[in-house]
């Protein structure tokens, strides 16, 4: 079975597919001046471009890593938005947990798979 690779570079892909599935690297908010929510709403958006680059959309997700900077903060912050972008009766088996991002003003990553 053959491996698709999307904006690759030396270190990472964007996306990964093979054997009908999407693998995307954690996405970070483009502009990291807001709260979790405007973060939150920029990964989301991003998240959908990627899917669709790669051939889905996300009423195909199966898993979903989210990771934020202060879960206790955050949390339900981003829920919210989640909540509103989320397909609906396609929700995908899904972790959220706190983590030092890779700079202090990244609020929220997140990292899904989906099938094609």
């Amino acid at each position: 079975m053959s491996i698709t690779r999307h904006d690759s570079g030396a270190r990472m892909s964007r996306a990964v597919v093979h054997n009908g599935t999407v693998y995307l690297a954690g996405v970070i908010a483009t502009d990291r001046s807001g709260d979790i929510r405007a973060q939150t709403a920029d990964v989301l958006a991003r998240l959908d471009g990627f899917l669709t680059d790669a051939g889905t959309d996300k009423s195909r997700l199966l898993s979903a890593q989210i990771w934020l900077k202060d879960i206790d903060r955050d949390f339900s912050g981003m829920n919210e938005v989640w909540d509103a972008w989320v397909a609906a009766d396609a929700a995908p088996a899904r972790a959220t947990c706190q983590a030092r991002l890779a700079s202090p003003d990244l609020l929220v990553e997140i990292i899904v798979t989906a099938a094609l």
